[in-house]
């Protein structure tokens, strides 16, 4: 007998599933794939079978499946449609295979077909990564009603994929019914204003989402509705820990009304306002926020435009009143050393704070020499910041690290670890991530 894990939908505690063994497992993965092939008359991916072969080699069978399509690694041949029915074959004679990566392959609306004729027919994922496939509306319709009778999925990652506004609003729709989804990732899906709304107006109701990614959808005019709508849902929703909002053309206005809204929601962990148009004021609103707030971990605002008067608001605020949130990203903020100097002063008084994260800012004498003192008396360890001090006659510079929230997002390294905790410090610190 082996088991799985299941995360609990009241939290990140796991519990032990129980599968049986079943006899395919006693047939090489690689070979159960040959088969599949065979008895759909189509050519092995050669590609693919290396990959089931070097699962094979594990001492143990990992529950992970990647077969990423821009594996540099190994020689690829993109997964198409029709393989991914050979693989739908393997995976449903061994169920310890919990997590499936498609990652940049060649997967169109025929191959979401078939991806959800799978989900419907009793499959064991509980995480699956479609990003950047060509999946489309059609495509994304198909997954989304099978995810209506699906109570096993937990995270789903359709990133990149050009799904569109009514693609969206098919995911808005299943939102309605599942309850079991946890992680859902549609950014840089060409989402429009119509299923951004009904993102916010579903998730007033639904109790299972946790993490949800709505980066980059499309506007054709300037306007804040979207911030409203999803500032009313974050006041009375209950679940939802970590919410990503980046390149939504925010501005300060929207940002007020996000904090309005925070200031009574008990449950939001994660904040991303990356690649907006908040200036001063919103950073503002978000110092006032910090005052009070007792559950934000983690604020990303990288690629806006605080300037020193803002990261004196947020200076002040992790200074002298929050002591929960642990990281923050302020990258390219035009903020000079006057700025920077007073946030490094705050960390030296705020023991709560562990990751800050500040190049692409005016890093002048006076922002040298107070990160250089953070790292030098071992207050700011050398993972837990994107710079590095170093010394040329005798003045101290600042050269960067590759070190951030989530640098390994729409890649991973050719060499040394994937999941590099450095890289990735937000998947370290909200840890309700399986995958």
């Amino acid at each position: 007998m082996t088991t799985d894990s299941r995360r609990s939908r009241d939290g990140p505690e796991l519990c032990a599933v129980p599968r049986p063994v079943t006899t395919a497992m006693t047939t090489g993965l690689s070979q159960q794939y040959n088969l599949a092939c065979t008895e759909l008359n189509q050519p092995v991916n050669h590609f693919i079978e290396e990959v089931f072969r070097e699962m094979e080699q594990l001492e143990q069978l990992r529950s992970t499946l990647k077969i990423c399509g821009n594996n540099r690694l190994l020689p690829v041949k993109r997964v198409t449609d029709e393989d991914f029915l050979a693989i739908s074959h393997v995976l449903k004679d061994n169920s310890f295979i919990t997590n499936l990566d498609l990652r940049f392959n060649n997967l169109t609306n025929n191959g979401a077909e078939y991806i959800a004729k799978f989900l419907q027919d009793g499959c064991s994922l509980f995480h699956l990564n479609l990003m950047g496939n060509d999946i489309e509306t059609e495509g994304a319709e198909h997954i989304a009603k099978a995810l209506h009778r699906n109570d096993t999925l937990r995270s789903l990652r359709m990133t990149g994929n050009k799904i569109g506004n009514k693609g969206g609003m098919f995911f808005a729709a299943m939102l309605q019914i599942n309850s079991s989804l946890e992680e859902l990732d549609l950014g840089d899906c060409d989402l429009g204003i119509q299923s951004l709304i009904a993102f916010a107006t579903v998730l007033k109701q639904n109790n299972s989402i946790r993490s949800l990614n709505l980066n980059r959808p499309l506007f054709y005019v300037s306007q804040e509705d979207t911030s409203i709508h999803i500032a009313l849902m974050l006041k009375v929703n209950n679940t939802l820990q970590e919410i990503h909002l980046s390149k939504h053309e925010m501005t300060d206005s929207g940002v007020q009304r996000l904090c309005e809204a925070l200031h009574e929601n008990k449950t939001l962990k994660y904040l991303d306002l990356s690649c907006n148009k908040i200036t001063r004021d919103g950073v503002k609103c978000l110092a006032e926020l910090l005052r009070h707030n007792t559950t934000l971990e983690i604020l990303d605002l990288t690629s806006n435009r605080m300037e020193d008067e803002g990261a004196m608001y947020l200076a002040e605020a992790i200074h002298s009143y929050n002591s929960s949130l642990r990281a923050f990203a302020i990258v390219s903020n035009n903020i000079t050393g006057q700025g920077l100097k007073h946030l490094a002063n705050a960390v030296k008084s705020n023991s709560g704070l562990e990751y800050i994260y500040i190049w692409g800012n005016v890093l002048d004498e006076d922002a040298c020499v107070a990160f250089s003192e953070l790292l030098s008396t071992g207050r700011l360890n050398a993972s837990s910041t994107d710079v590095r001090p170093y010394i040329v006659d005798g003045r101290v510079y600042l050269a960067e690290l590759f070190h951030g929230l989530k640098k390994h997002y729409y890649w991973t390294p050719t060499y040394g670890i994937a999941d590099d905790p450095e890289c990735n410090s937000s998947l370290t610190i909200i840890n309700y991530h399986d995958f």
